[in-house]
């Protein structure tokens, strides 16, 4: 009798492992052509004298009632000379990053079929983190002057920012930025809606990015990914006995949603957390939710914070 649970458990472990085998031999023989344009390097290449030309082949970069004399100075501007010197040193060689996009692009279509394939366009932006690589229906734009490193010297951030312009953040950075195109806004403002959102967005990683870890999804070194699991329990006996779920105060969100050096119990454990801790629970519901419940991937996006919440028979690990 004792042979049986052990067998149970060796089937179930044999049926995902060949679930996922499939997916995976699917996801590699979807036919996909990527375009890759270094606008980085195309504009700071080119001579002055033949920049109308660059405007003419990317009009979305330059703005109307710009004048030329912005263009040529960011051209020509030692610093912006110098950044660029560092992104090439960088991405002298694109192909690793062009390949994990490839690959990338190939579980979204597998997920989403009717996805077309974007043409990728990496440029030198302004320093803002909060775009880092947009994905607008044809295009995906990387700001590869964010990539270089989290130790570089350009970065004057806190480290909870910086810790994330490393080249591995591309891709999930392009997944966030796919999935808030495709998941429906929040309209209930309840603490748990806003969890469940986020869970959405991240569990899309999970499908996109198998091979890479949660810290990396997430966007967390491994020692924080290490206390959430240890807290997990913690954390969400305090949102009950709190009565936060179904709270609409706002500073929630600031406190347990948005990126921050910490999350803000209010307790001595504060300065121990990572941030953004509300969207690391938000995810484990929405994988229990998956794991519970046959749903496609579509459906997924499109279900309410209610059935995900009850269907999802979320349990803290203790």
């Amino acid at each position: 009798m004792k042979i049986y649970p052990f067998l149970v458990v060796f089937c179930l472990f044999f049926l995902s492992c060949d679930k996922k085998n499939k997916t995976k031999n699917a996801v590699t023989a979807i036919p996909l052509e990527l375009k890759v344009e270094r606008f980085d390097k195309i504009f700071f290449e080119t001579p002055p004298k033949d920049l109308e030309k660059v405007k003419a082949a990317f009009p979305f970069f330059f703005p109307a009632g710009n004048d030329n004399s912005i263009w040529l100075n960011k051209m020509q501007d030692p610093i912006w000379r110098e950044v660029y010197t560092e992104v090439q040193k960088k991405y002298a060689d694109f192909e690793p990053v062009k390949s994990e996009l490839e690959l990338l692009f190939k579980h979204i279509k597998y997920y989403f079929p009717k996805t077309k394939t974007p043409k990728v366009i990496t440029i030198i932006s302004e320093m803002d983190y909060t775009n880092k690589a947009i994905y607008a229906d044809s295009l995906v734009i990387i700001s590869l002057e964010l990539y270089l490193g989290k130790n570089h010297k350009f970065y004057q951030f806190p480290n909870y920012i910086k810790q994330n312009f490393e080249q591995k953040q591309i891709m999930p950075d392009i997944v966030s930025s796919f999935s808030s195109r495709k998941i429906p806004p929040v309209t209930d403002k309840d603490f748990l809606s806003q969890m469940i959102y986020q869970g959405k967005q991240l569990y899309l990683k999970d499908l996109f990015l198998p091979n890479y870890s949660d810290a990396e999804k997430m966007g967390y070194t491994p020692e924080q990914i290490t206390w959430c699991q240890e807290n997990e329990s913690y954390m969400w006996r305090y949102f009950i006995e709190k009565e936060m779920l179904y709270s609409d105060d706002q500073k929630l969100i600031t406190r347990f949603i948005n990126p921050a050096p910490f999350s803000k119990f209010y307790l001595e454990i504060d300065n121990e957390s990572p941030g953004q801790v509300g969207a690391w629970i938000g995810w484990q519901m929405v994988r229990s939710y998956m794991e519970n419940n046959e749903v496609p991937v579509p459906n997924l996006l499109k279900t309410d914070t209610k059935e995900i919440f009850l269907k999802s028979k979320y349990k803290p690990k203790k």
